[in-house]
């Protein structure tokens, strides 16, 4: 079966976001959008660790080691960039002033129920870092994931069973079949992989979709 790349995912993404947005990346997957954006749109690319106008990853021996995302892997900055205090990225987090964040995830309800940060095994290190002020703070959260995991169970499901990172916050979710919205009607498919058909899809989703208007 036909499954999109990382790198298509990535791209997809990068499609959907505006000129003059504001936007967060996700640590893993989510930092591979910042590789697909137009130079010659204007985009403004956010990390918790206190970095706003963030460019694509250097090129291979052109790292520096002081500047880095969230993720601490290595990045640019664009002429206008600008470093402040982490308390000051969380404010710009938690203030409304983010308008996308990208996010990985382990589930997604039907209802935009997002949960990332712990699968619930015992003993695991609470870590859910910034990711719960993201999906809260952000106008809009993108979310990047397989659509299955290695064992072969969908990510999407009807109500989470890992601990949630946020309520009814993701808007849009971007998978290696499939491009969906979180709508008030459930959730709904914008795009599919060529050669996967509808009824196929649904075959391998955890909780009910409807087809494109």
């Amino acid at each position: 079966m036909k499954r999109f790349t990382r790198e298509e995912i990535a791209a997809r993404v990068a499609q959907d976001i505006p000129e003059g947005a504001y936007v967060n990346l996700g640590i893993g997957l989510p930092t591979k959008v910042a590789n697909y954006l137009p130079a010659d749109k204007e985009i403004f690319l956010h990390s918790e660790n206190g970095v706003l106008g963030m460019g694509p990853a250097p090129a291979p021996g052109e790292e520096d080691e002081d500047l880095i995302n969230a993720g601490k892997q290595p990045v640019t900055l664009l002429t206008g960039g600008a470093y402040f205090h982490h308390a000051d990225s969380f404010a710009m987090m938690r203030g409304g002033h983010l308008d996308i964040c990208v996010l990985g995830a382990f589930q997604v309800s039907a209802k935009g129920d997002l949960a990332n940060w712990h699968t619930g095994a015992p003993d695991a290190i609470p870590a859910v870092g910034g990711a719960m002020d993201l999906a809260i703070g952000a106008k809009q959260v993108f979310v990047m994931m397989d659509h299955q995991t290695k064992t072969g169970e969908s990510k999407l499901v009807e109500a989470c069973s890992y601990p949630l990172t946020g309520i009814g916050c993701v808007n849009r979710i971007y998978t290696d079949l499939a491009v969906i919205d979180v709508t008030p009607h459930g959730l709904q498919v914008r795009e599919i992989v060529e050669g996967l058909s509808f009824d196929e899809l649904q075959k391998l989703t955890g909780a009910p979709l409807r087809p494109a208007a």
